[in-house]
């Protein structure tokens, strides 16, 4: 491995990491003495510096981190402060609701209302903070027990469960209908 690949190696590490790593444990990872790691490092360092990047490498003691350069805050902070636009499919709609009106529920309960997988859904649906795992069941498997959230409550202007619409038995059967149309419609892609 030449300078630049060890280089790379430790720009990756240090990257995914995302705190600080020990000198000892990079120079273990690319095969050289911790003195020369240091050094490289330190080279890295001042590339970061001398470059018109955001990024930087800081020495914590013993270790290195990559950090996001003193002068790309207020960056960071409009970012941040930018509320994360998401979009939700009908399918994860449709999942969101059976979560929220029939909370705690586990996957396959889910998925026995909706009549087809709805792992992507959910997960999605956790990414989104709109619903959060509870526990697990009492049951073989201890399978866990999905619920909803506070974001999911802001999202939808409602201030607790208690104001959810109630749902008539037409839009109850409406709901099976189309998840007996989506498995159907599964069925036959597969």
């Amino acid at each position: 491995m030449d300078k630049q690949e060890k280089k790379a190696v430790l720009e990756a590490i240090l990257f995914t990491m995302g705190e600080a790593v020990e000198i000892e444990r990079l120079a273990e990872v690319i095969e050289e003495e911790k003195e020369n790691t240091k050094e490289l490092l330190l080279e890295m360092q001042k590339e970061y510096e001398e470059s018109k990047r955001g990024m930087t490498l800081m020495e914590i003691e013993d270790s290195f981190q990559m950090c996001t350069k003193a002068n790309m805050y207020e960056y960071l902070v409009k970012i941040a402060k930018t509320p994360r636009k998401y979009t939700i499919t009908d399918t994860m709609l449709e999942t969101l609701s059976i979560i929220a009106y029939k909370q705690p529920i586990t996957r396959a309960e889910i998925e026995k209302v909706r009549g087809v997988s709805c792992d992507h859904a959910i997960n999605r649906l956790l990414e989104f903070g709109l619903i959060t795992e509870l526990g697990r069941k009492d049951a073989p498997g201890k399978p866990i027990l999905f619920g909803t959230t506070e974001e999911f409550l802001r999202s939808f202007g409602v201030k607790s469960l208690e104001e959810l619409p109630e749902l008539s038995a037409v839009q109850i059967e409406e709901f099976r209908e189309q998840a007996e149309q989506e498995a159907g419609a599964l069925e036959v892609d597969v």
